[in-house]
């Protein structure tokens, strides 16, 4: 019995010194790893964490730029009056299918004595314009002037107080990736603001070659058009105007005319009342990898020039068929929307720099730009200025020529012996000495009224035609 007593105070006494060697040494070691590892960055971070207040203190903000951007952009309303089918009831009462159609849209104060900058297709075909301030007050608009090559149109109310406005910055300096934001009254939502960044630059939509957009992510909806597209400073970089959308409403893409764009077409229009189009004098089309192949040359990125139209600042300044266009102004041409994007913005007279590559060598020619001297006439074709030789030839004191006929009507001209080069002399009974007047002859013409054209054929002889 003495025998198991003294064995168990042994193994107690050596558990004791076991355990009390194990806490001297071995745990203080342990307790170090286990801090080592808590010292470890984590992937979950408290919300007191510095660094996403560091984030945050970094995030662009918006507030100031949206809070003057909101009461510089407006509401605008368009009443027209369309024709609807006829009705048993219309019959009955003897009263007209005409009937009032109320579009919305948007619009941006740019002058503190009420000029508005919005779209043309906001305003088109209205018979009433009733414009509504953010702070609720309402003024009936007048149009000043408007653009549909540009869709853009002027439009002024009259006030007895300087009025909130927006200032137009540069949208030639914007940058992709930049923070924009789109202000507008979607499904008129009023002073509604979104946010995007700029997605891509000199986009265009329909491939008629006269479009250069702003595209963003900045989400954009039905009664947007017209509204504005402002930078973080609050800046006028574009007017919002069409998305991308298989079903009407945004699904990621938007789209604005540029604000340089912009500003010269009102310019214009206050100025001389219509739109001052500049021209190089230049066809030919935007190079990628299937159109240099064809032409054996290695860049891929320009303006292939295949033909320089005569009298055109192009050939007086020496530019030639197979010149390659890499820049204007310095602005890099990559395709076609981003030459005619930057011409946009310039009038007859100015001076642009060309840079070209002729035979592997880069050379930089300043062009005057002219005044375009074509025009796509419905029916005809494309028409053209008359010099004086075309005119002397015919003994003819005005009219403008015909230079390419429109391939849907071009077997009925050629049978009735009207050929290209001949000269049309008067639209409607009224004498044209230039396209000018064939647009503006055409602009002002009723759908309803008939279209005579009087031209003179290859053999001197006058010649009318009617179209109805």
């Amino acid at each position: 019995m003495k025998k198991i007593l003294t064995l168990v105070f042994v193994s107690a006494l050596g558990g004791l010194l076991t355990l009390g060697a194990y806490k001297m040494f071995l745990e203080n070691e342990d307790a170090l790893v286990i801090t080592k590892t808590e010292s470890r960055p984590s992937n979950f971070l408290p919300t007191t964490n510095v660094a996403n207040t560091n984030m945050i203190n970094n995030a662009p903000d918006f507030t100031t730029a949206a809070e003057n951007t909101v009461h510089s952009v407006v509401h605008v309303k368009n009443t027209s009056i369309v024709s609807g089918q006829m009705t048993y009831k219309d019959l009955f009462l003897g009263r007209s299918s005409a009937r009032p159609q109320v579009g919305t849209g948007s619009g941006v104060i740019i002058s503190p004595d009420g000029y508005i900058i919005t779209n043309n297709h906001v305003i088109n075909n209205s018979q009433e314009l009733t414009v509504t301030l953010n702070d609720n007050r309402e003024y009936n608009a007048t149009i000043i002037g408007s653009d549909d090559k540009t869709d853009i149109a002027l439009l002024k109310i009259d006030t007895e107080e300087d009025l909130p406005y927006t200032t137009f910055g540069d949208s030639d300096q914007a940058k992709l990736g930049e923070w924009v934001l789109a202000v507008g009254n979607p499904f008129n939502l009023t002073s509604t603001v979104t946010a995007g960044i700029i997605s891509a630059k000199s986009r265009d939509l329909t491939g008629d070659s006269y479009q250069s957009f702003i595209q963003t992510d900045a989400a954009v909806n039905p009664g947007n058009s017209g509204g504005a597209l402002v930078n973080a400073n609050g800046d006028l970089i574009g007017i919002n105007t069409a998305i991308s959308s298989q079903t009407g409403s945004y699904i990621g893409y938007s789209f604005a005319v540029p604000s340089n764009i912009a500003r010269k077409v009102i310019e214009d229009i206050m100025e001389y009342g219509n739109v001052q189009n500049g021209i190089l004098g230049v066809t030919g089309g935007a190079l990628n990898n299937a159109f240099a192949e064809k032409l054996n040359i290695d860049d891929t990125e320009g303006f292939y020039v295949d033909n320089v139209e005569e009298g055109s600042g192009a050939q007086v300044s020496g530019i030639e068929k197979g010149d390659i266009i890499k820049k204007v102004d310095q602005v890099k041409i990559r395709k076609f929307a981003d030459l005619r994007g930057h011409l946009n913005t310039k009038r007859p007279d100015d001076v642009v720099n060309v840079t070209i590559l002729r035979d592997g060598d880069l050379k930089e020619i300043p062009v005057t730009l002219i005044r375009n001297q074509t025009f796509t006439m419905p029916l005809v074709g494309v028409i053209k200025n008359t010099d004086k030789k075309d005119l002397k030839k015919f003994n003819l004191d005005n009219g403008v020529k015909i230079i390419r006929l429109n391939d849907e009507y071009a077997q009925y001209w050629k049978q009735n012996g009207i050929m290209e080069g001949t000269i049309i002399t008067a639209i409607n009974t009224q004498k044209v000495n230039s396209i000018d007047d064939v647009q503006t002859i055409l602009k002002n013409k009723s759908p309803y009224e008939p279209l005579q054209i009087e031209l003179i054929n290859a053999n001197g002889e006058k010649e009318r035609y009617n179209f109805r």
